[in-house]
């Protein structure tokens, strides 16, 4: 704790690095996963094929990534990008997957009701299928969330700054307060960004309060 209040502002420094790798391949995940998820959720052999292709980005080593991207977009192996796009395929790769299960798990009876009044199928995508897929589809976004804040401290393993420096650096110079402090640090900043994307998802599904108020009152 004493390295974490003597070097505040400098760790406060490097925890803004981090969230920026961590947060940018969310953020880009998202943007890759949700149409696509919802592309394919309907042709049986494509959602197959990128669940299978998904399954096997997710299973590939992060430090092989980091060796494997550089020369495919002609970026240095110590430049940022190097690490936000390795967390954007694993962020895709989960978030892909997602999605489809997401939107399985929107009642038959409410998408027909849909179709029913006349929705089209971008319409009732958008404003039916996508905001009741949310409360399933919110809990993958906080593993991925968790996973990405977790994974970027790998990234000083090739030289790309975040809050894993304090780990090499504190191995490196036998000083496990560093190593002590990145630790808190990162569980910190795990803990809080779950808890902040389960409190947005409660905000974006109202109905779902009310429902579980109204079943605490049958009780």
């Amino acid at each position: 704790m004493r390295y974490l209040i003597d070097n505040f502002p400098e760790i406060m420094g490097i925890t803004g690095t981090h969230l920026y790798l961590a947060l940018t391949p969310l953020l880009l995940g998202l943007v890759i996963a949700v149409p696509v998820g919802v592309l394919v959720r309907r042709v049986g052999w494509l959602r197959r094929l990128t669940v299978t292709v998904a399954n096997l980005a997710y299973t590939v080593p992060s430090l092989a990534l980091f060796v494997i991207i550089p020369p495919l977009v002609g970026i240095s192996t110590i430049d940022p990008l190097n690490v936000v796009i390795a967390l954007t395929v694993y962020s895709t790769a989960l978030l892909v997957i997602a999605v489809p299960s997401a939107l399985d798990s929107v009642p038959a009876e409410v998408v027909d009701a849909a179709d029913a009044v006349g929705y089209g199928p971008l319409r009732r995508t958008l404003t039916v299928d996508l905001p009741l897929a949310l409360p399933v589809f919110v809990a993958t976004v906080r593993v991925v969330v968790v996973t990405d804040i977790a994974m970027v401290s790998v990234g000083a393993l090739i030289g790309v700054g975040g809050l894993g420096k304090l780990f090499t650096q504190g191995y490196q110079r036998d000083y496990p307060d560093q190593i002590v402090a990145g630790i808190l640090v990162m569980l910190a900043l795990a803990l809080f960004f779950d808890r902040l994307v389960h409190l947005l998802g409660r905000w974006a599904t109202p109905w779902t309060r009310v429902d579980a108020r109204a079943g605490k009152g049958r009780s």
